[in-house]
């Protein structure tokens, strides 16, 4: 059939249009235009969707992707052009996240909970975090809709979130091929300004490039060792950025999930935005992983960021908290010179936005998230409410700092019994060795005044389990000298800052600059004192195992777990390299089962308690901060020389902690 021929008024239309789509294109812009674009990204949000606590089993209104939806929105009608991204940890770290993942795994055309969430907002693109990687290559592969050519990787695409995802430093051992594509474009139309005031409307082109961090290799072996190669950020940049700059890009965004360290660099580094940032052709950095704000107060003095506006070596940054709780803001102003867009940046700034700005006062949760979780989340909350057994102590980690192990002890008890059970037949001429175990309290207090284990006296379920054992990481085994028992008690007694006895007034006690996640403390017929007079490493006295010293030749087992094991928190001694049992099994599992098999949980069941505070009289009172109005869960755990001093009205109070006998 011969071609139509077009009326002569179609074809005129069609040149006009044509005409004022061309006049339309960034390139006929005018130099000093301008426009006004925001960045905003979430990040850490672990499968967090409701504002809801799965181990107290009530609302809390101080967490939720569903209340992070709420100031999306807002954000978008403050700044009707804008970008959503999201830096990692998105698929694993709730009850919600394991039950889709390990008790009723989602099918190959059924998305994942929390996807399904930010679907609902219209993501523009993210990056996978370390904990994407716990639930291993095929569940990652299958979820994210990611056909990879890894061991155990789905060939087929599956239903994955509607937003592309980009990792530059992770890469298959079969092919060398990255696992996520490296980098893509993504492009909307924005207002300009033009210097004589007119307005029009013109693509942008932003390119990204994700980023994850390197230690993955070790967090994960059981998952990744021989199926994927990992580089470091910097490395993983310096490759793709040319291709990625060969598109053409109005602006390039680096998601990383990592955070900000000023160390010297090396391509296994764990949080390389310090060094990301002082790239060339970088223009926006969005991080995350730390848990903590950025600008905030914790970067403040750090060299080359401005830890008020938001800027590190001179690029704008932002990294928007955890657990749903905040909303990361960039606001670019943008002008045009020589025919490019350039970020002002003394217009520039980012900002981080809380869904609780003050104490009980919260947004309210957008209503179309919940529905879309409805169903997994009852299964969820029925699954965990299984039956399990019975306790007769409180098990808290409320003081677990200052010396209450009853959270700490079953967790102990559980991986010490099972590495007793597994190594004479694993490993017989090991069989002899005085077996250990590690744990520390993963709910200190970090995410504020709720964020504890509390199992109260009475029955035990699946949820309690949880509760005492946060994360999904595996049970390991190493082998230590004496040695490097002390070594790793030494890095642990790092939760606490030295005090000087001799000093008047008021002295904190903890060191936020190891987390609670690090601070471990070993039982197995052992016991310690930590004198925190004393300078770092120099603070663990009177190591003894069945009463007698420890020596520094002497071999341990240490029932661990595989972030610990394999060189997570920078242990000395600890990389892997020593691992003498990489069990398949969860510890929380682990746990679980061992709780199923004693059923009741008395005192009798648990270690003692293995180390307490050496006898320092102070002047001044050594002051810690706690949940608010906790003082007799000290005393019923034996700790009777702590007191509430006072309430900060926040849910949180200031203790204070007698060190003298």
């Amino acid at each position: 059939m011969p071609p139509r021929l077009l009326p002569l008024a179609v074809l005129a239309g069609a040149l006009l249009a044509g005409c004022a789509s061309q006049a339309l294109q960034p390139a006929s812009l005018p130099d000093g235009s301008r426009a006004r674009v925001a960045v905003l990204e979430t990040t850490d949000v672990h499968s967090t969707v409701l504002s809801y606590d799965y181990y107290k089993q009530r609302e809390d209104d101080s967490v939720g992707y569903e209340r992070t939806a709420t100031l999306i929105r807002r954000a978008r009608a403050e700044f009707p052009d804008s970008f959503l991204f999201d830096s990692g940890d998105t698929i694993q770290g709730s009850v919600l996240a394991d039950y889709q993942a390990q008790v009723q795994p989602v099918g190959c055309g059924e998305e994942l909970g929390i996807y399904r969430a930010m679907d609902a907002l219209g993501y523009d693109g993210g990056t996978a975090g370390n904990h994407e990687f716990n639930y291993g290559l095929g569940f990652l592969s299958q979820v994210t809709g990611t056909p990879m050519n890894v061991e155990g990787g789905h060939a087929d695409r599956c239903a994955g979130p509607h937003f592309p995802l980009v990792l530059a430093n992770v890469f298959s051992a079969r092919d060398g091929a990255p696992i996520f594509r490296p980098w893509t474009v993504v492009q909307k139309d924005i207002a300009v300004t033009a210097p004589d005031g007119s307005s029009r409307r013109v693509p942008l082109r932003v390119g990204i490039i994700g980023f994850t961090p390197p230690p993955i290799l070790e967090w994960d072996k059981q998952n990744l060792a021989g199926k994927v190669t990992v580089t470091g950020v910097v490395e993983a940049a310096q490759k793709y950025l040319p291709e990625l700059q060969a598109q053409h890009p109005d602006l390039i965004v680096a998601v990383l999930h990592g955070g900000l360290d000023t160390a010297a660099y090396g391509p296994e580094m764990e949080n390389g935005g310090w060094y990301l940032a002082g790239l060339p052709g970088i223009d926006a950095l969005l991080l995350g992983h730390s848990h903590t704000e950025f600008p905030g107060p914790h970067y403040a003095g750090m060299q080359e960021v401005d830890a008020a506006r938001g800027f590190v070596r001179g690029t704008p940054a932002v990294m928007g908290g955890f657990f749903g709780k905040d909303l990361g803001v960039i606001a670019l102003s943008l002008e045009r010179r020589d025919g490019h867009w350039i970020v002002d940046k003394g217009q520039t700034h980012s900002e981080v936005r809380p869904i609780c700005p003050a104490k009980n006062v919260c947004v309210p949760a957008d209503p179309t998230i919940a529905p879309l979780v409805k169903t997994a989340h009852e299964a969820a909350v029925a699954h965990v409410n299984t039956p399990i057994g019975e306790t007769r102590l409180h098990l808290s980690s409320y003081f677990a700092d200052e010396g209450n192990m009853s959270a700490l002890a079953p967790v102990n008890a559980a991986m010490r019994d099972y590495v007793q059970r597994e190594l004479p037949r694993l490993h017989p001429e090991l069989a002899a060795l005085p077996v250990l175990s590690a744990a520390a309290a993963f709910r200190t207090g970090f995410g504020g005044p709720d964020d504890y284990t509390d199992v109260a006296v009475g029955p035990l379920t699946l949820r309690s389990a949880a509760d005492l054992y946060f994360y999904p990481n595996t049970l390991a085994a190493v082998k230590v000298d004496g040695a490097g028992l002390k070594a790793w008690l030494e890095k642990s007694a790092q939760r606490f800052n030295r005090i000087d006895p001799t000093r008047e007034g008021e002295q904190a006690l903890i060191n936020p600059g190891l987390p609670g996640y690090n601070f471990d403390q070993i039982q197995g017929e052992l016991s310690y004192l930590v004198d925190v007079s004393k300078p770092e490493g120099q603070r663990i006295v009177d190591l003894r195992y069945q009463g007698r010293p420890v020596t520094p030749q002497q071999p341990f087992i240490v029932a661990t777990n595989n972030y610990r094991a394999s060189g997570g928190g920078n242990f000395p001694g600890l990389d892997g390299t020593n691992t003498v049992l990489a069990a398949p099994d969860g510890a929380r599992e682990i746990l679980a089962q061992w709780l199923q098999r004693n059923r009741i949980i008395d005192a009798k069941d648990l270690p003692a308690s293995s180390w307490r505070f050496a006898p320092l009289k102070t002047r001044g009172d050594v002051v810690f901060k706690g949940a608010a109005g906790k003082q007799e869960v000290a005393r019923e755990a034996g700790l009777r020389h702590i007191r509430q001093l006072r309430d900060n009205g926040d849910g949180t109070a200031t203790y204070a902690i007698g060190l003298s006998p």
